[in-house]
């Protein structure tokens, strides 16, 4: 796609100032440890409106538990490497997710599970703070969950579910409204990542985890927002008061 490859020296101080402020409001996320300036000049187009500029590099070393995504997965079943496909489940498994027994003949189907319901709950929190990811592809979407690869990502100042920070996104795929479905595309094709490594039980299983991903989203949608507004215990108003606040917000 003609692309080089580099970063320049704004979007990289963006990156470290975003990833450092999500760390702090409590969202999952990859961490900035140092940024190098570069004397490479790098040339962009920032706007995209063709006023091509020499920008100074830059590289941000950014860590995380781990760096698997679900396109890692992807990649492998599409090859049709089933061998390194399980090994590397495996492996993930092993490393990152402790609650999951490796004798357990389901776990795989229980690693789907967990996965499908911490994604909700990572979109749910991006959404709790107006954050957009701006490129929600599932080579961005970790497989622990994590906020990662941070580009061209914004705040709103006011609540627009078709905010768009990415301004080359002229079809708004991943705009701020339609992060959590997007979050379900992706489930998806992580589910079908995994289908050869399921028997046919499993993958009953399996599409049900998946079918219960919106209702995970919303749950704790809800219940950040409750927090936000002070609400306190179950009241059937509350759902439409969130959703009038935020309509007002959108008015504004």
């Amino acid at each position: 796609r003609n692309g080089d490859g580099r970063a320049v020296l704004r979007s990289s101080v963006r990156e470290f100032l975003c990833s450092e402020a999500m760390h702090y409001l409590g969202i999952p996320t990859s961490r900035a440890a140092s940024l190098v300036v570069s004397n490479d000049d790098v040339w962009r187009d920032q706007f995209y409106n063709g006023n091509i500029k020499k920008e100074r590099g830059a590289i941000v070393l950014r860590l995380a538990k781990s760096w698997f995504r679900i396109g890692s997965l992807e990649i492998l079943a599409h090859a049709g490497e089933l061998d390194l496909l399980r090994r590397l489940l495996d492996f993930i498994i092993q490393e990152h997710f402790p609650s999951i027994a490796m004798n357990d003949s389901n776990k795989y189907l229980e690693f789907f599970s967990t996965v499908v319901s911490e994604t909700a709950n990572l979109i749910a929190l991006w959404m709790s703070v107006g954050f957009a990811h701006g490129v929600c592809n599932t080579d961005n979407f970790s497989l622990l969950s994590i906020t990662i690869d941070y580009g061209p990502f914004g705040f709103m100042e006011s609540y627009d579910p078709n905010f768009v920070p990415n301004t080359s996104d002229d079809e708004r795929r991943y705009k701020i409204g339609n992060q959590a479905n997007v979050g379900l595309f992706n489930l998806s094709k992580l589910l079908q990542a995994l289908k050869p490594l399921l028997d046919p039980r499993q993958k009953q299983l399996a599409s049900q985890i998946l079918e219960g991903y919106g209702e995970h989203y919303y749950i704790r949608f809800t219940e950040l927002f409750k927090t936000k507004l002070g609400l306190l215990g179950e009241n059937e108003d509350d759902n439409y008061l969130i959703a009038f606040l935020l309509k007002v917000s959108l008015l504004k």
